[in-house]
């Protein structure tokens, strides 16, 4: 075959390869799909999405009980029974709040061993629309439940549902559930269904305080259609603080589970944008193509022996593929890939087809490749948001452009490496250079085994990377169409989650996409160590960098359809009677400079930390209008010395209007010998040893946040050392900033909406109070 032709088709194949990573990982969405009773239907699941996310519908608010009256209805209309579980929580951050759960059950011909089917109906406060997280979740559920029931099948375990509340706010509604319901108890196996953003695959991690063998192979006997997951996942997801209602059950009641939750479109998460025409149909399809297949396997299965004492090793390929192993072979597989690469290495050198000086030629241009790629992949993404500082208005670090960003660093780190390795190419040879980075892999996955073993099966590649390490030694110029076809399972392994990184922990990780891509261009030697133009593929990698880079540029622009996360808050002082505004941003814009003006004040100081899940802290402050705000009233008591060396109080603080949530501070370093919020222990700490204390300091001396779901009064009772003097600072908070006309603040335009993560569109008044 003509060297030129084939070239070009190796080089098509990998594209191709590339390509199809991305696709045959989601069932197609019909539209106009008319789909029996008896099966999961998108457009009836949609339907119940649309009436779930059209308000937000967070703990407190109108719109939350109507949602939870619509989801009864749904259920009885199915002929189940249906309660709701409701009490307040005082979780271990400190958190409190009254969720109410709503549960069914339907009972299977066995013992009373239950598969729990989970998902949270209540949305983030204080703008989101919830559509997505999780209405996608309880969508999935209903038209789940009610294509399994049209069937009119036997089934051997219980089917508890579980639709919890206040997961946003702490995932307070699981742990009710596991704490203070009967049928906790039953429950052998949960599937949760989640969303942090709105698209893209649905990805399958488990929750297991045992080993994962046995929840692998049932999972691939189920053999849901579109499987996403892998083991390197599934061990990051165990060292993240990203926890799940899943992982209450796990933690609290030793429950096994899956979590099905997709990431694609993450800016849309907790959002104003999370509504009904922004979620990815095909996405909500996925879902339903997990429940069914598991809904039928493990409605007969036995879920008491799900706990195992061996791990699994697995990965998806595109096409539906489940790649399982143990992880005992993690060890041999190591072994085996070092003694094949001595021996083809010595073997090379024998028979003279092989330098060891070319071998020690192979690093620098590998290093630089890495060093570099790095390097500009990080530089590159503090110099943009030099250049475009509105970026930092995303709070969770992923912009409405951010595909486009992914895509140029990739293209970027191709450059940098297709053109340091035609700077080195003349004073190497392909054969002699490619060992180095077969050995640099072998270390890789060497370090992988002992620190990541989840990724272990990064070492496949590196398998047929030997592969094609003898077909160089044996034929001085290999096919370069077979070469290309022995790179898929890189591309397979490696792409996806190259692409879904910084999607997932936000842009700022570009430079860990540039390495990876450096790496996996390592694998690619083989084929383009051969081609004669490595300079020309070098430039239009960058040129094709520099291209879209102009196309994000032309995303750069908040408007209707990105619209400008921004923030605002009125704040009364109670103490000295004055009031301020204050806002999390780092630009004013439109809406906010009509009360910072042109130039606002930067807040140096900061009091509090409204518990920001990025964070966050007030930016900007201005005076504002002392308003008349209905106060609560704060009564604080002394109660009988219990001994000569406690002093104890009772606290009550009850609010005069609708109110979300109080947030509740000591600043004078007191360690309390206990403390009690309506009899709950607050964080369920060992007050013996001060854990309190040191839990308190944390959160900087935060010690209770109430999100409330009415105007109940809050009762506090504490303890201290004698002689101590608690000072407490209260936040009491209500989202009902635009709708107060007294303070006269306008409407957002269309291309803004409200920041997310932050305590956000809220008339605070601080009061604080001393025990004299």
């Amino acid at each position: 075959m003509n060297r030129r032709f084939s070239g070009l088709l190796s080089f098509l194949l990998l594209a191709f390869a590339i390509w199809l990573s991305f696709q045959f990982d989601q069932p197609d969405n019909n539209p106009d799909e008319k789909v029996p009773l008896t099966q999961f239907s998108t457009k009836r699941a949609f339907e119940h999405v649309q009436a779930i996310g059209e308000k937000p519908h967070y703990l407190g608010s109108r719109a939350h009980s109507e949602v939870r009256n619509y989801i009864v209805n749904q259920l009885q209309e199915m002929g189940l029974e249906v309660q709701t579980q409701e009490g307040y929580v005082l979780n271990k951050h400190a958190i409190l709040t009254k969720p109410t759960n709503i549960l069914a059950r339907l009972k299977g011909s066995g013992d009373g061993e239950a598969l729990l089917l989970m998902t949270h109906y209540d949305s983030a406060p204080h703008s989101s629309f919830g559509a997505s997280d999780a209405g996608s979740g309880v969508a999935t559920i209903l038209e789940g439940i009610r294509a399994f029931l049209a069937r009119n099948s036997s089934f051997k375990n219980d089917i508890i549902i579980l639709f919890t509340d206040a997961e946003e706010l702490g995932l307070n509604g699981a742990e009710l559930f596991v704490k203070d319901h009967p049928w906790a108890k039953d429950v052998a196996l949960a599937l949760n269904f989640e969303a942090r953003g709105s698209g893209g695959n649905s990805f399958m991690l488990l929750e297991t305080n045992d080993k994962n063998a046995k929840l692998i192979e049932a999972f691939k006997k189920a053999n849901p259609r579109f499987p996403v997951t892998n083991s390197l996942a599934y061990s990051i997801y165990k060292m993240l603080p990203n926890d799940t209602d899943l992982t209450v059950l796990r933690e609290q009641s030793n429950i096994n589970g899956y979590n099905f939750a997709f990431i694609d479109d993450h800016y849309d998460y907790h959002t104003a944008l999370d509504k009904p025409e922004n979620l990815d149909k095909e996405t909500l399809a996925q879902q339903g193509s997990y429940l069914m297949p598991l809904l039928d396997y493990f409605k007969d299965a036995d879920l008491e022996n799900l706990n195992s004492d061996r791990d699994l090793i697995y990965f998806n390929l595109p096409f539906g593929l489940l790649v399982t192993y143990s992880f005992d072979w993690i060890t041999p597989m190591l072994v085996l890939a070092i003694l094949t690469f001595l021996v083809l290495m010595v073997y090379g050198i024998k028979k003279e087809r092989l330098d060891f000086v070319d071998f020690l030629k192979g690093f620098p241009p590998l290093l630089l490749s890495l060093l570099l790629s790095g390097f500009f992949g990080w530089i590159f993404w503090k110099l943009w948001l030099l250049i475009y500082p509105r970026y930092n208005e995303m709070e969770h670090g992923f912009t409405y452009n951010g595909y486009w960003y992914i895509a140029a660093v990739i293209f970027l780190a191709f450059g940098i490496c297709f053109l340091i390795y035609n700077a080195f190419r003349k004073k190497q040879n392909t054969a002699g250079i490619f060992p180095a980075a077969l050995l640099v892999w072998i270390v890789l996955c060497w370090v992988i085994s002992v620190y990541l073993k989840g990724a272990s099966y990064f070492i496949i590649p590196v398998y047929f990377g030997l592969v094609q390490f003898a077909i160089m030694i044996f034929f001085k110029k290999p096919n370069r169409i077979i070469m290309a076809v022995l790179c898929f399972p890189a591309i397979f392994i490696l792409f996806p989650f190259i692409c879904s990184l910084p999607v997932a922990l936000g842009l700022k990780m570009l430079f860990v996409t540039a390495i990876l891509i450096s790496l996996l261009f390592l694998l690619f030697l083989p084929v383009f160590g051969y081609f004669k133009r490595l300079k020309m593929f070098g430039i239009h990698s960058l040129l094709t960098f520099a291209v879209l880079l102009i196309i994000a540029h032309f995303h750069a622009n908040f408007n209707e359809k990105r619209p400008k996360p921004n923030s605002l808050v009125y704040m009364q002082d109670l103490d000295d009677h004055t009031a301020h505004w204050y806002s999390y941003d780092h630009k004013i814009d439109a809406w906010t400079s009509r009360i910072f003006g042109e130039h606002p004040k930067v807040k140096s100081n900061q009091e509090m930390n409204f518990q920001s899940k990025y964070g966050s802290n007030f930016t900007f402050e201005a005076e504002a209008p002392f308003v008349s705000i209905p106060q609560p009233d704060i009564i604080l008591n002394k109660k009988e010395i219990d001994s000569g060396n406690v002093e104890s109080y009772s606290m009550k603080i009850a609010p005069n209007r609708e109110i979300n949530r109080i947030d509740i501070y000591e600043i004078n370093d007191v360690k309390f010998n206990d403390f009690k919020v309506d009899d709950l222990e607050a964080g369920n700490v060992d007050f013996k040893d001060h854990s309190f204390h040191m839990f308190k300091k944390r959160w900087q001396e935060r010690i209770l946040t109430y999100f409330a779901s009415g105007n109940d009064t809050l009762k506090l009772e504490f303890s201290v050392p004698k002689g101590e003097k608690p000072k407490f600072i209260i936040y009491e908070s209500a989202y009902d900033l635009l709708q107060n006309k007294k303070l006269k603040v306008e409407e957002r335009t269309k291309n803004m909406i409200p920041r997310p993560f932050v305590l956000n569109d809220a008339s605070i008044l601080k009061k604080t109070v001393t025990i004299e």
